[in-house]
């Protein structure tokens, strides 16, 4: 027989089992805005790219935040990329064959042209279920319209041994070897030979780095979709970094009478080069610490100060723990924009965007550095992530919870369970009272 306290029993063992699985699954992201329905998800970093070439869209935050958010959601589900809001814009053709193509959840432009420039649309959505993103492509004619967007910056000093990556490649299939190129030279670097060597198929070792190494790396690879072969090419802009010379102080007697002064040549004129002006950090500033919850997505962004005659020369990038993104433990998970140049009154804004596709709690521990550098100087700040566990919140919750739902049930068994004997003897001995008094009346 089960007795009201065997009950309370099973509930108080079941109370342990059921507050653990709340907490091991409580990972509470914030929630995401909703516009007409749909919820809406932060946009993907800027593509920019040159007409002629093979181009893949991906959305990388938005796979990500489906993953992390609406992973039970899967059944029935359409996944578009379009141009616009979704609703109009190029055509796509969902068979093997067309320009545009839409291929799982990617869309590719063969080749790309300068109209497919503009906002497109990642869709997500089944019977009950609506998520949007969105990704923005640029597309150049050339690569000298505006080269400063189209290269992917990198900075070593002088004596190091350097290894160059061709970036974002993964969705080509690469039969072909990749052929690198320096500056506007059409001559293929000598890979093999010399300080050049390839340590993989994407990627290249320069030894011994000088600084006649600074430019541009240009990696092409020559790809074939539907039996058709298209270009494809990436451009690195690599920054030596030159240490600053010692500076020397003439203390020789002049051979000359110091009571004379020279007379200038009339002929002879003294023309002074532009000084290049010493980039500075704008934002953010030293010791700045960014916060978001854990697993959300997190931009933060690199913006320095330069004159307009520098703004070229000037490297601005983001190293974590004094590494790349690709050898530090954000890789996979943290894009880096290209540059973008704002000319303002007095000088250029250069800036850098840094997206964490999903911030975990080992991040914590991560220095972040903002470095920018050119020939009139050089300036870091250092930053740092604070994550915001939502667990925290919800296991305060469920304690409070859990006490109050002990002391509730904790109540009830006494008042149920409370020995009664005491009780029912006195109300015997008041009845007995009343019938003697009753009879003796």
């Amino acid at each position: 027989m089960v007795t009201w306290a065997n009950y309370a029993t099973v509930i108080l063992n079941l109370l342990p089992a059921l507050f653990i699985a709340r907490s091991a699954c409580g990972l509470r992201l914030p929630p995401l805005p909703m516009i007409d329905g749909c919820f809406r998800v932060s946009p993907e970093p800027e593509v920019f790219r040159v007409q002629g070439e093979a181009v893949v869209l991906s959305c990388f935050v938005f796979d990500r935040v489906l993953y992390k958010r609406f992973s039970q959601a899967k059944a029935g589900y359409t996944y578009v990329i379009s141009k616009g809001n979704g609703t109009g814009g190029i055509d796509t053709d969902e068979g093997k064959e067309g320009r545009v193509l839409q291929r799982e959840r990617q869309l590719w432009l063969l080749p790309a042209q300068t109209s497919d420039s503009g906002k497109y649309s990642c869709i997500y959505r089944n019977d009950t279920l609506c998520v949007i993103g969105s990704i923005t492509l640029q597309v150049y004619e050339t690569k000298q319209t505006d080269i400063e967007k189209l290269c992917y910056p990198i900075s070593t000093p002088v004596g190091k041994n350097l290894s160059i990556r061709c970036p974002h490649l993964k969705d080509f299939n690469r039969t072909n070897e990749i052929e690198w190129y320096k500056d506007s030279s059409p001559t293929v670097l000598p890979v093999g030979s010399g300080r050049y060597q390839r340590q993989r198929q994407d990627v290249i070792l320069i030894s011994d780095v000088r600084p006649a190494d600074q430019g541009l790396y240009t990696c092409q690879l020559r790809v074939h979709v539907n039996n058709l072969q298209y270009t494809v090419s990436r451009t690195i802009n690599l920054n030596v970094k030159v240490p600053d010379p010692v500076p020397y102080t003439q203390t020789t007697r002049p051979i000359f009478d110091p009571d004379t002064t020279p007379t200038p040549n009339p002929g002879l004129s003294t023309v002074e080069s532009p000084a290049v002006v010493s980039p500075k950090i704008v934002s953010p500033a030293n010791g700045t610490i960014f916060e978001s919850p854990l697993g959300s997505v997190l931009e933060i962004s690199c913006q320095v100060f330069t004159g307009s005659q520098s703004a070229d020369a000037t490297m601005v990038t983001w190293l974590v723990d004094g590494h790349s993104l690709d050898l530090s433990n954000l890789s996979g998970r943290a894009l880096m924009s290209q540059r973008r140049v704002t000319t303002v009154a007095g000088g250029c804004y250069v800036e850098v965007n840094l997206y964490i596709i999903e911030l975990c709690e080992e991040d914590t521990r991560a220095e972040l550095k903002c470095v920018t550098q050119n020939q009139g100087g050089r300036q870091e700040v250092i930053a740092q992530f604070r994550v915001e566990d939502p667990r925290s919140t919800w296991l305060m919750v469920g304690v409070a919870g859990s006490v109050c739902f002990l002391t509730v049930v904790s109540v009830f068994l006494y008042l149920l369970l409370k020995p009664r004997g005491k009780v029912d003897y006195f109300l015997a001995r008041q009845n007995s009272t009343f019938s003697s008094t009753f009879s003796s009346t």
